[in-house]
């Protein structure tokens, strides 16, 4: 007991700094100072205790409400094949309200896209049109997310809507030329990480636009049970092809003949000579090949094709995780055979998604095409669900479930 009344130690939570964009905890300190407990005598303010205990979730800042933001941040800059320890979850906070004056939307994630792109993106490399992550920083990849404040007149809260968002519970986007908003809610919100969404119009825009398939033609279709693939797959016996997928599993290969629709399937891991496992499925050459690997593969496919026929190279998941890269021998055949060889890169086609919308979402309600998804349950997983992709544990789009609207 002081001569002023009683007086204790009280835990503060102090402003270090004026901050510049969200606030971050590093911004403030938590001290202890005293304080008496006795009105001085002639004043006129109370002195209360604080009995409220904060929701340890969320707290109401004055620049409004502060969530804890679970993220998975890139520990380093990766050499060869992504590891789970090459990736850590970590909680941050985060502002749920848009700065005044930011065109920036705050978003929920509901659903993250596991795409192999994304490890190619956790190596140090400079290139104009993509950029490495940073370490330090969340991954980041096409998602699905509720609008929670917009300072963009082209969103609003309680929006619904699917583009490139952090690998974290929250993101802001600050860029929103890219994100597209969700009208049609009569199919499950995961498709728009998938068919509705980038691995949609990847196959939509490499089968029609890119390959130019011509009914009866010879189809031949790499990691067929993929995102990409078994869409490719089902486009291409609408189109009254012949279809002929591989995969890297006995499961794999019977999803693809019995529940997708394909003509044939085989086991690449089980081909000692690809050249004759092509032969054996294509007697007569393929036409198109919508390649997803790479590799051996691809020289292999090289041998069979027939005479104009067209290669869409989509990616090449065999040589992402190589520091050298496999060559490939078989080119002539482009020569000979006057094959068209071309890559593409899904962005130029995201203009059109409105036509693609016309085309697919018809199909999914009438029933006319399936689409296989694999969901991991939270984020905390998610390392790990992007590192299966290459070992092939997923069977269909691999899908990471952050939240339930």
């Amino acid at each position: 007991m002081a001569s002023g009344g009683e007086v204790v130690n009280n835990k503060q939570v102090i402003l270090k700094q004026f901050v510049n964009g969200n606030p971050r905890e590093s911004d403030m300190v938590v001290k202890t100072s005293s304080i008496s407990l006795k009105v001085e005598s002639g004043s006129n303010p109370i002195v209360v205790k604080k009995l409220v205990c904060l929701n340890q979730e969320k707290v109401m800042a004055s620049g409004g409400e502060v969530m804890k933001n679970k993220q998975v941040i890139l520990k380093h800059f990766i050499d060869g094949a992504a590891k789970e320890s090459d990736m850590v979850v970590k909680t941050s906070s985060i502002s749920l309200n848009v700065e005044p004056g930011s065109n920036a939307v705050v978003v929920k994630n509901l659903y993250l896209s596991c795409d192999p792109y994304i490890a190619s993106r956790m190596k140090k490399f400079e290139h104009p049109d993509f950029s490495s992550f940073k370490p330090g920083s969340p991954l980041e990849g096409f998602g699905v997310a509720k609008v929670v404040d917009s300072g963009n007149p082209g969103f609003k809260k309680g929006d619904l809507v699917w583009g490139t968002v952090g690998w974290e519970e929250y993101s802001v986007i600050e860029n929103t030329e890219k994100l597209f908003k969700i009208h049609h809610t009569d199919v499950p919100l995961s498709y728009y990480t998938g068919i509705l969404g980038m691995p949609g119009i990847t196959a939509w825009a490499g089968f029609y636009e890119v390959a130019a398939p011509k009914k009866g033609e010879y189809v031949f279709v790499s990691a067929a049970a993929g995102a990409v693939g078994q869409l490719v797959g089902q486009f291409a016996k609408l189109m009254g092809c012949y279809v002929v997928g591989s995969a890297g599993s006995k499961e794999k290969v019977e999803i693809l003949k019995n529940k997708l629709g394909f003509d044939d399937a085989f086991n690449y891991k089980e081909e000692n000579d690809l050249d004759a496992a092509l032969k054996r499925c294509f007697p007569e050459g393929i036409d198109i090949y919508f390649d997803n690997v790479g590799g051996k593969m691809l020289d292999a496919v090289l041998l069979n094709m027939r005479l104009k026929g067209r290669i869409a190279v989509c990616g090449m998941i065999s040589q992402y995780n190589l520091s050298q890269h496999e060559g490939v021998h078989n080119l002539m055949n482009t020569l000979i055979k006057r094959i068209r060889m071309e890559g593409f890169v899904v962005f130029d086609y995201f203009p059109q998604y409105s036509k693609f919308l016309e085309v697919v979402l018809p199909l999914i309600r009438e029933g006319k095409i399936v689409y296989l998804e694999d969901i991991t349950e939270g984020l905390e997983n998610a390392p790990a669900a992007l590192v299966g992709l290459f070992s092939g544990r997923n069977i269909g789009k691999q899908v990471v479930l952050v939240a339930r609207e």
